[in-house]
């Protein structure tokens, strides 16, 4: 399953509480002070890992507590320090404070890290507060809370090319033929529930990271059907690939098909609508499908690229240009 936002509650270790102590050893029966200092509580730690993909892992729990330190000893021991609670999470999660919904941090690359609540301190023992006036303090200090915070967690995929088009557009079958990716593929809307990315081979050395989003429809970016939910994805690709259903049987016009889509992607953001974008005319597999991606092209006024996952048709020139163009972008 796929999971792009949680909230959770993070608390950090409280920190150990110094020791009142003082020597009493054979040679020296009224020694003076040796209490030992508190050991630091651990932090929470939130580290972007390549090894994960989605967040349903961590939203399984609700709540996140880092070890406390343990109180100072005898003898000017300090106390252990808590162990850091150490929370792997997909690279592109984003951290905002839940009360007060402002970003605190987007981890987007990988081996990034946030202290998101840090461990508190550790309290001082009372050898610290000899003086030559008070030579035997019967105090110490007590060890400080550690940060506690609820934090919200949002998950933007990074892929160099997002694909998007109108439901049963045929995004899923060609990711399953560019990739070794298996998302559901189904002759009915919404087949695509949640993203899915695979990686494609371009050449002998090259790759392409590709993300399959569910299908937008009129309205989407306003609330309506599944797509707005992951127009948040689109934003970290390089380049778009719009996928226009040009078989007899689609339900709307090719261009009516592709002003819908574009027109979401519009509203959305005008940084997501001028991304570079490839047009790919899919299920061209009959005559009548080549007039209408040759109506299209017209259309648009821009070269309108065909394929057919099915057959196989295209497949190659599609990657091949969609990798020209994340180079491109990369400049």
């Amino acid at each position: 399953m796929f999971r792009d936002e949680i909230e959770i509650e993070v608390r950090a270790g409280r920190g150990g509480d110094g020791l009142i102590s003082f020597r009493r050893e054979k040679s020296a029966p009224k020694g003076g002070p040796d209490g030992g200092d508190g050991g630091h509580g651990g932090s929470v730690i939130l580290r972007a890992s390549a090894q994960e993909n989605s967040l349903l892992k961590l939203g399984r729990r609700k709540r996140y507590f880092a070890d406390n330190g343990r109180p100072g000893g005898p003898s000017n021991k300090s106390g252990k320090s808590g162990e850091d609670l150490l929370l792997d999470v997909p690279i592109g999660t984003q951290v905002f404070d839940a009360e007060h919904h402002n970003l605190l941090y987007d981890l987007a690359a990988e081996s990034l890290t946030l202290v998101v609540a840090r461990g508190g301190r550790g309290g001082k023992g009372n050898q610290h507060f000899a003086t030559s006036v008070r030579q035997t303090p019967r105090f110490a200090q007590p060890g400080e809370e550690g940060e506690k915070l609820r934090v919200k967690l949002e998950l933007k995929l990074f892929a160099e090319v997002g694909v998007v088009g109108l439901p049963n557009a045929g995004k899923s079958t060609f990711l399953s033929k560019v990739t070794a990716a298996t998302p559901k593929i189904a002759d009915y809307p919404f087949t695509t529930l949640v993203p899915q990315v695979g990686i494609a081979t371009i050449g002998d050395y090259d790759t392409l990271v590709i993300a399959d989003l569910p299908g937008l429809i009129e309205g989407a970016s306003e609330g309506a059907g599944l797509g707005h939910r992951f127009l948040k994805h689109v934003e970290r690709c390089r380049v778009l690939l719009q996928l226009v259903d040009v078989s007899p049987l689609a339900e709307l016009e090719p261009e009516r098909a592709f002003r819908v889509v574009d027109e979401e992607l519009a509203k959305t953001s005008p940084e997501l609508h001028a991304k570079p974008r490839l047009v790919a005319a899919s299920k061209c597999e009959s005559e009548e499908a080549e007039v209408r991606a040759s109506d299209l092209e017209r259309a648009l006024g821009t070269p309108v690229l065909r394929l057919s996952a099915v057959t196989g048709r295209g497949l190659d020139a599609v990657l091949r240009a969609a990798h020209g163009l994340v180079r491109a972008a990369q400049v």
